[in-house]
Parts: C-alpha cells; structure tokens; sequence
C-alpha cells in the first residue's frame, strides 16, 4: 500500500505542476480591435460536415453565417442525413442564398473514415485563404472568425485549435466529460503544443516534438496553402484521431500552430443521451493511445491507484493504518481535489461535479474494458450508422 500511495502521490505532483505551467500558457483568443478588417480581410470558409446532426445542425450553421467577419462563407456538406437535417439544410440555404453552400456528399471510399472523407469534399470546394472546421454540434460567438484570423496574422501560425467551452445536460455528462479537459491540462504541457521543449537535445526536436502535438477537431483553422501542403484529410483518411494526427502532421511540416482556450469564441455540447456519450468515446479511446494495448492498460492501472485507491483505502486506513499511510493518502485525495477544483472553475463548471471525479474514472475504467474486449475480439465501433 505505501508504494502505490508513493505512486499517486508522484503522479499527483507531476500533472501539479503540469497544470500550474498550462494555467499561464492555455489563454484565451485575444479580442479583435474595433474596424480591424476594414482594409484587409482575408478570404474564409467555415467548413461544416454533418450526418445526422437535425438536433443541432440549424444553431451551428446560424452561428456561422452570423459572424461578425466582413469575408466569409459557410460551407455545410450533407453526408447522407436521414434524420430530417437535409431538410433544414434546404430551409437554411434558402434563406442566406449568398453566404451559404450546402452540398451532397459522395458515398464513401473502402478506405476513408467518414469525417475525414467529408472534410476533404468541404476542402475541394473551398477556395478561401483560410479553412475553419467546425462540428456540427458546435457553435460559435459572433467574434469568433474574426478573432482567429486576427490571431494567425500577429501571431504567425499556420494553424489554430480551439477547444471549445463544454456544455452539459446530463448527470453523465457532468461526469464524465470533464475528464477529457482534465487529462489535457494534467498532462500536456501546451507550450510544448507549439514549440519543441528547449531542454531536448536538437536532434530529437524533430522526432519528438510532433507528439506533444494535440488538437481538438471540433474547431480547426488552416491557411490553405498549409492544409495543402501536409495533404489535408488525405493523409488521415483512416485515422479515427484525425485532428491529432493533422497536429502532428502540422509540426513534422515544419509549420506554426497554436492552441488556445475557446472561452467566448465557440462552444459545444458533444453528446445528449447515455448511449450517444458512451459509443462516443467507445469510438475513440482507444485509438488516443495509438492503439497500443499496453500503454492503454498501463494508463488505466495509473488513474485506479491514483484516483481510486486513496480515496477507498481512508476508511480502513483510520482504523487499521499507520499515521503515515494515513497522511500519504490524505495528500493524494486533496491534490486530487484540488487540481479538479482548479480545472472546474477555469470552465466554469459545477464543483459539485468535481466530486464525482473518482466516478467518472470508473466509468472510464468499464469503457476501457469494453474497448479491449472489442479490440482483442475485432469489434468495430460504430457512430452514425458506420463501422470506426
């Protein structure tokens, strides 16, 4: 018991620290000045693949017709809907004849997955300067274009990533998304998103500096010519992560990205039932470890002795532990604690939630037992009535 609460000890003041770092460095978009684009506006598109999105398709797309940008289009291709969001496509396009294209997609490929192979149809009929993708569960304030051109240019980058602020309906929601925006600000350190770690040797910047790469797929921008020369979808046409895989590809170009909080720039809601959010991240988990079965198990070991076993041990450790066992424990539940009340305010979360935080890594550890037991017995995922 000592060693394991030695461990979570560790690992609680290794994402510590990491989380400090990213409480400077992970900022939001800074704001537009007033007539900014009145002289120079780069041309944009705001690229939008749906399938099956009718509860939420009209919100996203009004959102980006409604930016408060002097030179942009909306561009929404419809991938085979057959919930009712061709329909309110047809409306949509109706109306804003002049800043909206809706498009049919092609079946798809053997060899593409779905999204990627709608993004890259998006892409061959965009012809703007600078490509936003966006979910369709997703919308966006009205500054928001604005702000990331703006961004690009004072900040030279080829690419943004924002990662939009999560909206919750559910109790399972609650729980269990904030998970993901508390692994990444525990565990990247997201200066390192941009620029290679300084202490690394130069000849290991290039090798290893595309894997602190990261983004969030629900809201990319590229300068064309950027998308273009790392072969835009393309080169991710069977990667499920495909927006991290696009980072990386990114970094071993030799472009500029950067990625920021998207506090008061776009917003999400990612999934509205148990089932959705569940085959969600079924559809994924996995394959943010690259696929690798042991980092995977390893990674799941770390959360049960970091997050689990402090917090189930203090009871029996106040009636049979040692003063010592008791205080290792205590020192991990609060840093714990602490670090999940520090993300929670940062979003703007709930911190009654915050103390569900050993749940919701239970409920990641059933995920995980359900991703293995389809990759050792060659499940596939589905979403959207297709295999992953």
């Amino acid at each position: 018991m000592t060693i394991l609460l030695y461990i979570a000890l560790g690992y609680l003041l290794i994402t510590g620290s990491i989380l400090y770092l990213n409480k400077k460095d992970f900022t939001p978009l800074p704001p537009t000045p007033r007539n900014y684009f009145d002289e120079q506006a780069p041309s944009v598109t705001i690229c939008i693949p749906a399938r099956n999105e009718a509860n939420s398709i009209e919100r996203c797309v009004r959102s980006a017709i409604d930016q408060h940008y002097p030179n942009h289009h909306v561009l929404v291709l419809d991938d085979g809907s057959t919930d009712g969001t061709s329909e309110i496509l047809d409306s949509l396009s109706e109306r804003y004849t002049d800043t909206l294209t809706v498009i049919s997609g092609q079946p798809k490929p053997d060899d593409w997955l779905g999204k990627s192979w709608a993004c890259h149809q998006l892409s061959e009929q965009a012809l703007s300067d600078i490509l936003i993708f966006i979910d369709a569960d997703t919308w966006l304030e009205p500054e928001a274009t604005s702000k990331v051109v703006r961004t690009m240019g004072s900040d030279v980058v080829d690419f943004i990533t924002l990662w939009p602020r999560q909206k919750f309906g559910s109790f399972w929601e609650k729980t269990v998304i904030p998970l993901v925006y508390f692994a990444l600000l525990t565990l990247l350190p997201t200066r390192y998103v941009y620029r290679s770690p300084k202490w690394l040797p130069s000849f290991l910047q290039c090798k290893i500096g595309p894997l602190f790469a990261a983004a969030n797929g629900q809201f990319m921008a590229f300068k064309k010519n950027t998308y273009e020369a790392i072969g835009g979808h393309q080169s991710v046409k069977n990667e499920v992560v495909e927006d991290v895989e696009l980072a990386k590809n990114i970094r071993r170009g030799g472009f500029r990205m950067k990625m920021y909080h998207g506090r008061n720039a776009v917003s999400c809601r990612m999934y509205e039932s148990r089932e959705e959010l569940w085959q969600g991240f079924r559809k994924n988990f996995f394959a943010g470890f690259g696929h690798n079965p042991f980092l995977f198990i390893g990674m799941g070991l770390l959360h049960i002795i970091t997050f689990i076993i402090p917090i189930l041990s203090l009871p029996f450790l106040f009636l049979w532990g040692s003063t010592k066992l008791i205080l290792l424990a205590l020192a991990a539940v609060v840093l714990m604690f602490l670090q999940r009340f520090t993300v929670d305010l940062w979003f703007g979360w709930k911190l009654r939630y915050g103390f569900l935080h050993p749940l919701g890594v239970v409920w990641y550890q059933l995920l995980g037992i359900q991703v293995l037991s389809d990759y050792f017995n060659g499940v596939s995922a589905q979403w959207k009535d297709r295999n992953i």
